[in-house]
């Protein structure tokens, strides 16, 4: 799992940033119980934030930065983002269609009677967090 080894990666080299360590492991643990898109998806933009200030930690230490194994979860990292964000487009698109269908006549009719409701979209908190972005921990930023 990638979470758990950038985690660990890093703590080699900051072992003094505990607190960054147990958010993140906090709130990986606690999306993965989540059982709803209602649950899941604030503690994923908690998590992405917390992952943000991991990452950040590296920034101090120039030997991590240049560890291959860092270098390698910080690309795997950075294409889960991506997957992550083009999941999350394909989920509120499939929400969206599923909640026009159960509005409009004659699906509405059935849809209320069989206790069909709409379904939430899965919101990101912080705009930054709407982007793709790649990550990057090179000379120069």
């Amino acid at each position: 799992d990638l979470i758990p080894n950038l985690v660990e990666t890093v703590k080699a080299y900051a072992a003094h940033e505990r607190e960054i360590f147990e958010r993140v492991a906090a709130l990986r643990s606690a999306s993965l119980q989540a059982k709803s898109v209602e649950e899941t998806a604030p503690l994923q933009n908690q998590l992405t934030g917390a992952l943000k200030s991991l990452l950040a930690v590296s920034e101090n230490y120039p030997e991590l930065k240049a560890n291959q194994n860092f270098l390698a979860l910080q690309e795997e990292l950075a294409s889960t983002e991506n997957k992550i964000a083009f999941a999350r487009q394909y989920y509120n698109d499939s929400v969206k269609e599923y909640n026009i269908a159960i509005s409009v006549f004659p699906n509405n009719l059935m849809s209320q009677r069989l206790g069909y409701g709409p379904r939430p979209m899965w919101t990101v908190e912080d705009a930054s967090e709407r982007a793709v972005r790649d990550v990057s921990f090179g000379a120069g930023g």
